[in-house]
């Protein structure tokens, strides 16, 4: 049975969405604040956690950002009211895995929960795979190593670097990234490929201007050079 840890300060959404989910079989725990919520996704073993945005004691988008720097790869769907597309880039970017405006329909909420789970359920993590003269991959670890200095990984930049140093030097267009790499049941824009891009070039490319790893092709997309 799938565990889900559920963080919703509305008691009457709370108490809904768990009857809901558990006569779908899921065996769900819920906190009612973002701090309560953070603490409980760092101790307890969950396999999917439905965030809100809007919490007490800390917002949906500080919890996330919070478990993501723990190195924690929960996956996380953003509950919110905010359909603006400011605040959905900044959920993708800070780590979440999918994103669902207020009020859905149940039908797609189990849909989507499906769908990540279905994503993120067959992860086997390898111990190292070194795929650049001056970048290592660990898998186990999800960090990248730049001479000598290691860097964790947001669960969304491991799986595009991963995408990436799977497929080098072949170059792939935003909206193939987006499917390859977030999935067709997620809704980020083409300018999150750009974003992470960006973020990437500042932190691993010794001249973020002139980057030699990961390369923009005109009118085409981006590509990895090892």
């Amino acid at each position: 049975m799938k565990k889900i840890l559920l963080i919703e300060d509305d008691p009457a959404i709370s108490l809904s969405l768990t009857d809901i989910l558990e006569s779908e079989h899921y065996e769900i725990s819920t906190a009612r604040d973002g701090k309560e919520g953070l603490s409980m996704a760092i101790k307890r073993d969950c396999d999917l956690i439905l965030l809100d945005q809007m919490l007490p004691t800390m917002n949906g988008i500080e919890v996330c950002r919070e478990l993501r720097a723990k190195n924690s790869d929960i996956p996380v769907i953003m509950l919110t009211s905010k359909n603006d597309e400011v605040t959905k880039v900044l959920a993708f970017d800070i780590g979440a895995d999918d994103y669902i405006t207020k009020p859905f329909s149940i039908n797609d909420l189990l849909a989507r929960i499906k769908a990540v789970l279905r994503r993120t359920g067959n992860r086997s993590p390898q111990i190292q795979s070194n795929h650049s003269d001056d970048l290592i991959l660990n898998d186990k670890e999800m960090t990248l190593s730049k001479h000598g200095a290691v860097f964790p990984l947001s669960p969304i930049e491991y799986k595009l670097i991963k995408f990436f140093f799977e497929h080098p030097n072949e170059i792939f267009s935003r909206n193939k990234l987006l499917d390859e790499v977030w999935g067709y049941d997620s809704f980020p824009t083409t300018r999150t490929i750009d974003n992470f891009i960006l973020s990437l070039r500042k932190k691993f490319e010794d001249d973020p201007s002139n980057p030699k790893h990961f390369v923009t092709i005109h009118s085409a997309g981006y590509k990895f050079v090892p």
